[in-house]
């Protein structure tokens, strides 16, 4: 039945079915289609039935969740992405709430009083939307829309650069100041961590991504949990090409006297090493200091006390053997560490699934037989070898090279953790 290419994202009004946006696919769905999908949803609502997800005998995925008891949100994996798991769909949807939600605000959302209207305002979400849409296949490493934690960069002068921001912040009369290469998070205050959601960080990275285009700007944002229903003001600059920094603040201080006084104050002598940041984050998202085993084709590791993420996928062997086979493509790479994820947080590290809906839909009663909590898990697969390992601080996942041993998983796994954390600190 559903012909759609990749991805297909569907938003209708939760009451009356009114289709307000369809993005993804270049292929749009029949609108009878899109009845049907809305159509089977409202009917299990109306037997006291929830309907959540379904898969079509061709491979296609369905995914349904009302939001607000307002709106219904769709997402329609076809055949050619059958990679594309539940638990990716259900995080899919819940990203795309917050960034309608940070874009107008729940109160425009919850309670709508002209849907024609909110169709016109609902475009200014579709830049956002769309690169959500984008990073479910995505090749550059970014893994916040599927793991919920913030895309990191770890850089050199993490010590020099985290003064900048802290003392930038305060001039800016915010508590509250990021700093981003290439739309990863490289340095951020105290309180953009302890006092902002992931979910929420993860929508504000995406977000100050895409307007990577303007020098400076002043944007009203809504915070989705934090502050769904009154706007928060996000100061954003470009300090080089792919360098951002950004601050939520009240009213002061002006977006004038902040690009004319403050960046040049507080950025100008730390021009060089944003370069060099800049430079490596092309290369790696980890510093020079942490030297991966050659046989580590890549890896995500999570700081599950701060929700912070780093993934690395190297471009070359480092002191890889003659007989070594080649290394497989990073989009590929990328891809099989996102269906490593899911299948380990799904079967093993169940708690990493945290919201109630998610829970009930994507976790398998695969875990309930056990009278343990896993820490550890493995698969062998006919591309390469995955190790999954968490601890109270942390979650690693790393694929590695076939030529691994079983046996030597997790002594691998294991060592590269303490690689990373002992030069980094994370």
């Amino acid at each position: 039945m559903l012909q759609a290419e990749t991805l297909q994202l569907l938003c209708l009004t939760a009451s009356s079915g009114v289709p307000l946006f369809s993005r993804g696919s270049s292929k749009q769905l029949p609108f009878s289609i899109i009845g049907s999908l809305n159509g089977v949803h409202m009917f299990g609502a109306g037997h006291e039935a929830q309907l959540a997800s379904c898969e079509t005998d061709r491979g296609s995925r369905v995914v349904w969740r009302v939001f607000q008891e307002s709106l219904i949100l769709i997402a329609v994996s076809g055949s050619g992405g059958s990679t594309i798991s539940e638990l990716q769909l259900q995080r899919l949807l819940e990203n795309v709430w917050n960034c309608m939600v940070l874009v107008l605000g729940q109160d425009e959302l919850a309670n709508i009083r002209n849907v024609e209207r909110l169709k016109r305002e609902l475009r200014s979400c579709y830049r956002l939307i769309d690169m959500l849409l984008e990073r479910v296949n995505d090749d550059k490493g970014f893994m916040g829309d599927l793991t919920q934690c913030a895309d990191c960069l770890l850089p050199s002068h993490s010590g020099l650069l985290q003064e900048a921001i802290d003392t930038f912040a305060q001039a800016a009369e915010s508590e509250f100041g990021c700093l981003l290469v290439h739309g990863r998070v490289a340095q951020a205050t105290e309180k953009w961590w302890s006092r902002l959601t992931s979910q929420e960080v993860v929508v504000l990275s995406v977000l100050v991504h895409s307007l990577s285009g303007a020098s400076s700007c002043d944007y009203p944002v809504f915070l989705p949990q934090g502050s769904p229903t009154v706007a928060i003001r996000l100061l954003s600059f470009q300090l080089l090409p792919g360098v951002h920094v950004c601050v939520l603040c009240g009213p002061k201080p002006s977006l004038y006297k902040a690009e004319n006084e403050l960046i040049g104050r507080f950025w100008s002598t730390f021009v060089e090493n944003l370069r060099s940041c800049l430079e490596h984050a092309e290369r790696s998202t980890l510093p020079p200091s942490v030297s991966l085993r050659w046989d580590v084709q890549a890896l995500l590791l999570i700081n599950r006390e701060s929700r912070r993420a780093v993934t690395a996928c190297p471009r070359v062997r480092s002191g890889a053997p003659s007989e070594s086979t080649p290394l497989l493509s990073s989009s590929r790479r990328l891809e099989l560490l996102r269906l490593f994820y899911t299948f380990a947080v799904t079967r093993y590290f169940t708690s990493q699934v945290t919201s109630v809906s998610s829970a009930s839909t994507t976790s398998e009663d695969f875990s309930q037989g056990f009278t343990h909590v896993p820490m550890q898990c493995y698969l062998v697969t006919d591309e390469c070898k995955c190790y999954g390992l968490q601890s109270s601080q942390h979650q690693l996942f790393v694929l590695m090279d076939l030529s691994v041993p079983t046996f030597a998983l997790r002594t691998v796994a294991t060592q590269t953790l303490s690689v990373i954390t002992a030069a980094t600190g994370f």
